[in-house]
């Protein structure tokens, strides 16, 4: 028994697409991360800071052929390509679901090459290569829902790169500025103005509580 077909779910539509062959070499997933590299004075070698995590991509060749329906395999592969357009709706290209066996992605297409590779008689093609490229899609607010990153437990080890500062720390790790207190009672800074270049602050989850004088931060 063959592996179920592919499949690609545009979201706000709930349409489906069935792949009319599945990849005949499978396919490639890639992800990577985003690190900074920064010299500091005195080290062997550079620091280096978790800046963000990269998307996903998704690469693969769909295979078309309509020789046996003598017809035109572009009604075919025109399916695929036309989620590369602007929807009138979303002002944007449609969101998508990729799925196949276990792999499962919820995507855009990105990119999208034709290779035609056989004709009939008049000149219309009737078997194509499709090379897609299908880039993760990261909704911001459903990832926030998704991933609690303020739980009671959290806590980050940051290694403080030049020209940061503790108020700067705070708006990127609590998107509040004014939060630079927590960081400095849990690391016992006297002195917010500081360079801490090299150190290795925590940065505690809020609301924080100072294990030894009970002093509340929100």
């Amino acid at each position: 028994m063959g592996l179920t077909r592919a499949k690609i779910v545009i979201e706000h539509t709930g349409e489906e697409l069935e792949v009319m062959f599945n990849p005949e070499e499978g396919y490639t997933l890639n992800h990577d991360n985003n690190f900074a590299a920064q010299n500091v004075p005195g080290l062997s070698a550079p620091v280096l800071q978790f800046v963000h995590g990269n998307m996903r991509t998704l690469e693969m060749e769909l295979f078309f052929d309509t020789t046996d329906e003598r017809r035109d395999v572009r009604d075919e592969t025109r399916k695929v390509t036309r989620l590369l357009e602007i929807d009138s709706e979303l002002h944007a290209p449609p969101v998508l679901r990729f799925a196949w066996g276990t792999l499962e992605l919820r995507c855009v297409l990105a990119r999208a090459s034709q290779q035609f590779v056989k004709f009939l008689d008049d000149g219309r093609p009737v078997r194509a290569r499709l090379s897609v490229t299908f880039n993760e899609f990261v909704d911001p607010d459903r990832e926030s829902r998704a991933v609690n990153r303020q739980t009671a437990d959290f806590t980050k080890v940051h290694t403080v790169l030049r020209g940061e500062d503790l108020p700067g720390l705070a708006g990127r790790f609590y998107e509040d500025p004014r939060a630079w207190r927590a960081i400095a009672l849990d690391n016992g800074i006297d002195d917010p103005r500081a360079d801490f270049t090299g150190l290795r602050l925590s940065i505690p989850s809020l609301p924080y509580r100072h294990p030894e004088t009970g002093e509340v931060l929100a």
